[in-house]
């Protein structure tokens, strides 16, 4: 903390919990009592952290006025970090290079260091290679060791060269359900003091643990390095958005169908950049594990959160996983005395409110292409229709037995993902479901690849606890590992036969999956049509074996009876499920899974990493190489230039994800990182994902804007990662281009429609294009979480005027493009807008550097090279 804070509102007062005195700042003292439960977290942060630089009494005062217009930006500060390996890898490598540089002016390297904890959970690198057999697990685990050693080692010298820094190593779930189950403080303590527990991740389902009453959201793996060195995270104050539950689910819909009628909801509201926060009499009928299944689906909204407030669910929860009893209390004291306690009949005051009755959820999928897409099950066939055209029929061969696959086919069937595999009503109802089958004679059918990965050791805990393994064994749903795996794309190959007959007869094969994210190319190449679904229907749907069926009606198959056997017969009842998990969970189980959770098995032990301050780079990795970002760092940051001569390394539509933009999935052998890897003599086997050498800027620029689903309008009717190079004339790799690009001197920018951004927080789809030379995007309208990350490269972003799209002004991509009006500008005095010459158009876009810290980031060439100024400027 800084030795210099003020106390301007005179909030800094005790309280007791258990004889034990905490120090705390008092937000009742100052809050209106219907300000929003999710500010008023962000209110303590300012109160506590006020040092008149930073955080100003101007800027509590204009919390304190919400809603009133002109509300100014503040500065937040995180109580912890939370990472994931494959943004933590990046992470690590650019601290690594910033010790590299401090120590090149003269700083010392080891003061590079997380001023506040840092966490990193690895649950990114598992991939489904191996499943269907009983040591898919095992097997899984092993090829990921040898593929990701190299990347584990580093980790591992990360944990023992920076103070702050631990790791939960491989193995022990997915991040946010260990988060959610172990990691979690929702009131943290330090130094004497008692705060709330805000938690800002590398990935954008960090706001899972909103379920939780902690306040957390994803930020970009840029902005996350900063927060850990100490800077604090400029945002504007956001409009609140109030959702007031009522009632409670009706039997046979799940906390799954639950989520993604509010996905749709809130998609059709309309809550980009805004807090969500639940309230009213229906909290209390949704388990802590439904809250977190809800909140976890935020960016899926394009909310910043999804906040549910502290109540008596919240404190079961903590001690049904083990927390201790003494640290209960100090939540439940902490909440109360500081008016975070819900109170269902006294909703606060939010910038709308939307009223949902629990009792109108009906079962229901999302997709084939994004989460919002909600279709009821009774439409989920007509969904697949509407989608693919004719009836194309395969035959294909599969352990002697001919059969025979369509459009439509279920090629996928993965239970998956830190959504829904952190409930454990709906995985014991996918378990219960798949016992009732068996017992009936039902199978999956043989071309769906079936896999479970559950997001911690205590699902299978409590499947094995309650007789339930061997059934969902039965159906092919083996434990393939403890990550995220198909939901991030680890999904692994097809099936050969299936993907052979993909290929040959142009089959819109489908995958149906439990989890959050089904945009397009993200869940296997092959894949073209995904569906989101809760667990036990991607049980239903690999019994059916395709989606051209519908299961409110058809049979899903004939029993050993001879009788046809239908969902209906199938499913279980709310009470059963119930009754399951009464008899099998308890916290004992979340003690003994989390008993050792830094330390790893055996093969994590046995990992040998180097020592030191400073990391020991080799050049000859393919995994983790340094950095350039900090290669021509000057002692003070350059003037501001417009840009000038530019040219549209691609010209984008509507949506673009960071899925389109940043390398992801498997490492194809025939594209520019391919070919890469491949005369640096890597086997076909071994290139294994991005997502794995996100370490590696060479082999993550060529990835970059490589993504197949990928419709770049300067090379229409071509799809895939092709652009047009204006050098030459042709059509190329965009790596390629960029490159030649380069070679010229010239500038880049990308031209882009509504929602340019949208998804996971991937660092790399604004360090890709800034490696590649692009020096602006200009679209219609940005997500929150990419917009930010942009800035911390050194991308400006560029917002078209209301009214205003590429096509409405005649813009093909072909043009030349200057930037004017930007020249020496200063934080605190940039232009609001400026004026973009587009051969002979010319037109005013906004600036969408909103903060003046976002202003300075800007200037400094960005988030990491304003940071290490600032640290070498210190110790001068």
């Amino acid at each position: 903390m800084h030795v210099d804070l003020r106390d301007s509102f005179r909030t800094a007062d005790t309280i007791d919990v258990r004889g034990s005195r905490h120090r705390i700042h008092r937000i009742t003292d100052v809050a209106p009592p219907d300000l929003p439960y999710s500010l008023k977290i962000v209110l303590e942060s300012l109160l506590r952290h006020e040092d008149g630089v930073t955080v100003t009494a101007a800027q509590i005062e204009s919390l304190l006025s919400w809603g009133s217009p002109g509300s100014a930006a503040v500065d937040l500060h995180a109580a912890r970090v939370f990472l994931h390996d494959t943004n933590g890898v990046p992470v690590l490598a650019d601290l690594a290079a910033m010790r590299d540089a401090a120590a090149a002016f003269g700083a010392d390297a080891s003061a590079v260091n997380p001023s506040i904890p840092a966490e990193l959970v690895v649950d990114h690198s598992v991939i489904a290679d191996v499943f269907g057999r009983p040591d898919a697990a095992v097997r899984n685990v092993e090829i990921e060791y040898t593929r990701n050693a190299e990347r584990y080692r580093f980790l591992r010298w990360g944990q023992q060269a920076l103070r702050g820094f631990t790791v939960v190593p491989p193995g022990t779930g997915i991040m946010h359900q260990v988060n959610l189950e172990h990691l979690a403080r929702v009131v943290m303590t330090h130094d004497g003091w008692a705060y709330p527990d805000i938690c800002l991740g590398t990935d954008s389902h960090t706001t899972m643990v909103n379920g939780l009453g902690v306040l957390g959201w994803g930020i970009g793996g840029i902005e996350a390095e900063a927060v850990m060195l100490g800077q604090s995270l400029s945002m504007p104050l956001p409009r609140v958005v109030g959702v007031r539950l009522h009632g409670a689910l009706p039997e046979g819909s799940t906390a799954t169908d639950l989520v993604l009628t509010i996905t749709e909801l809130m998609r059709r509201h309309g809550v980009v950049g805004a807090f969500v926060e639940f309230s009213g009499p229906g909290v209390a009928a949704l388990s802590l594990a439904d809250r977190a299944t809800i909140a976890n689906m935020s960016p899926e909204f394009g909310s910043t959160c999804a906040y549910f407030p502290i109540d008596d669910e919240t404190l079961r929860y903590l001690r049904f996983t083990g927390r201790s009893d003494d640290h209960v209390a100090l939540v439940e004291v902490y909440a109360k005395e500081q008016g975070l306690w819900h109170q269902p009949d006294q909703p606060p005051r939010y910038s709308e409110t939307i009223e949902l009755h629990l009792d109108t959820v009906v079962p229901s999928l999302a997709g084939p292409r994004r989460p919002q897409d909600r279709v009821p099950l009774d439409r989920a066939q007509a969904s697949l229709l509407d989608s693919v055209a004719g009836a194309t029929r395969a035959p294909i061969t599969l352990a002697g037995a001919e059969h025979e696959i369509g459009h439509g086919a279920v090629a996928i069937a993965a239970i998956t993902s830190c959504t829904n595999t952190s409930n454990p009503e709906v995985m014991v109802a996918a378990a219960l479901l798949a016992r009732n089958a068996v017992r009936r004679g039902l199978r999956s059918q043989p071309w769906v690849k079936t896999s479970l990965s559950p997001g911690s050791r205590v699902v299978t805990d409590y499947f094995d606890k309650a007789g339930l393994t061997p059934y969902l064994e039965q159906l092919g749903f083996h434990l393939t590992g403890y990550g995220c795996m198909t939901c991030i794309g680890a999904s692994g190959p097809l099936i050969d036969e299936v993907s052979a007959a993909v290929h040959e007869h142009d089959l819109s094969v489908v995958s149906v999956l439990s989890g959050n994210r089904n945009f397009d190319g993200r869940i296997n190449p092959d894949v073209r049509l995904n569906y989101l679904a809760s667990p036990p229907l991607v049980v239903a749907y690999a019994l059916a074996g395709t989606m051209d069926i519908d299961l409110t009606t058809d049979p899903l198959g004939t029993g050993t009876d001879g009788e046809p056997v239908h969902l209906r017969d199938i499913w279980p009842s709310t009470r059963e499920v119930r009754e399951v998990i009464d008899g099998t969970l308890d916290a004992a189980m979340f003690t003994r899974a989390y008993a050792d959770v830094f330390t790893g098995d055996e093969r994590w032990r046995a990992l040998d990493s180097a020592d030191g301050a400073t990391f020991l780079w080799d050049e000859d990795s393919t995994y983790v190489r340094r950095p350039p970002y900090f290669d021509d760092l000057t002692a003070d940051p350059l003037a501001v230039r417009d840009i000038r001569g530019a040219r549209a390394l691609v010209k984008l539509g509507d949506s673009v994800t960071t899925d389109h933009l940043s390398p992801a999935g498997a490492i194809p052998p025939h594209t520019p990182a391919g070919r890469y890897l491949t005369e640096l003599g890597v086997r076909r086997f071994d290139l294994n994902t991005y997502a794995s050498r996100r370490g590696n800027h060479e082999v993550m620029m060529r990835g970059t804007l490589a993504n197949v689903r990928l419709r770049n309008h300067l090379v229409p009717g071509v799809e895939g990662g092709t652009t047009l190079d204006f050098t030459d004339g042709e059509a190329k790799p965009v790596y390629d281009a960029a490159m030649s690009y380069r070679s010229a001197g010239v500038p880049l920018l990308i031209l882009a429609g509504r929602d340019y951004g949208a998804g996971s927080s991937r660092d790399w789809a604004a360090k890709g294009p800034a490696l590649l030379g692009v020096k602006a995007v200009l679209a219609e309208s940005f997500e929150r979480i990419h917009r930010s990350n942009l800035i911390g490269m050194a991308i400006l972003p560029l917002q078209f005027l209301e009214g205003d799209t590429a096509d409405s002004l005649g813009l093909t991509g072909h043009e030349t493009f200057h930037v004017i009006g930007l020249a020496d500008a200063r934080p605190g005095a940039f232009p609001a807008t400026a004026t973009v010459l587009a051969d002979d158009r010319r037109f005013d876009v906004a600036v969408r550097l909103d903060t003046v810290r976002e202003q300075e980031y800007y200037q400094h060439g960005g988030i990491l090279h304003y940071v290490l100024r600032s640290m070498i400027s210190a110790r001068r």
